[in-house]
């Protein structure tokens, strides 16, 4: 029994090892679909519409998603396109999974996944590039910006700030604001070429401007200075000065 038994494993192990390449060939031969996710820059169009109207997309005339829309899209509560040319409206959310050209208007939420020039207005608006025009929200999330900003509570903008940004608690721009940052509460930016103006807080790592605020601070300030209680400008010779300090 022991040889017979020695003899099966044997059979077995030398099976396995003959399939081994056979199963590793068809594995290499087939590849992994690769996804394709919404917004991306291959995303494929079913063709152009002028109107699009109906309850949500896709429960609207024409049927169906990844339409490009050269004019009107307007559905009760949700409009879903792939470029959009003209006025995009709903009463809950709109999306361009590529381009807006033109204005997107909702009372919760607009999204466009590329650049957008226009309008764009609701409780909450994103710009996955760049944004040209105009942002009226509540909450903004904005890779960038070249226009104006009016924000209800707050604004963040990923890369830079080219123009007026209005806030009503606080603002923050990861890298350049070039304009005038404005808010109640309190104003972020990386590097400041213009004005900041808060009612708490200005705060900045390159001051190349003037700050107006209850509190403000620049790591350092080649060109520039400050009006407000508290003062910080780190590398000046005396970096706390009340009332107005500026670099010398």
């Amino acid at each position: 029994m022991n040889r017979v038994a020695k003899s099966g494993l044997f059979a077995c192990a030398l099976a396995a090892f003959a399939v081994q390449p056979a199963l590793a060939q068809e594995a290499v031969a087939t590849p992994v679909p690769e996804r394709v996710y919404a917004g991306a820059p291959d995303a494929q169009s079913y063709g152009y519409t002028v109107l699009d109207i109906g309850i949500a997309t896709p429960f609207s005339l024409p049927w169906g998603f990844d339409w490009d829309i050269f004019g009107l899209d307007v559905n009760f509560l949700y409009s879903d396109c792939n470029r959009m040319y003209g006025i995009e409206a709903s009463g809950v959310a709109n999306v361009a999974r590529l381009e807006m050209y033109g204005l997107q208007a909702a009372l919760g939420f607009n999204l466009a996944n590329r650049e957008a020039m226009g309008a764009m207005v609701s409780c909450f608006n994103m710009c996955n590039r760049t944004l040209y025009g105009l942002n009226v929200d509540v909450f903004g999330v904005n890779r960038e910006v070249l226009g104006l900003s009016i924000d209800g509570i707050a604004a963040g903008t990923d890369g830079n700030f080219y123009g007026l940004e209005i806030a009503g608690v606080g603002s923050m721009i990861k890298e350049d604001m070039w304009g005038w940052q404005i808010a109640l509460g309190a104003n972020l930016a990386r590097r400041v070429h213009g004005f900041q103006t808060a009612v708490l807080l200005n705060m900045t790592d390159d001051l190349r401007g003037a700050q107006l605020g209850v509190v403000n601070y620049a790591a350092t300030c080649s060109a520039g200075f400050q009006v407000g209680i508290v003062n910080l400008i780190m590398d000046n010779d005396v970096p706390f000065i009340p009332i107005f300090n500026c670099y010398f």
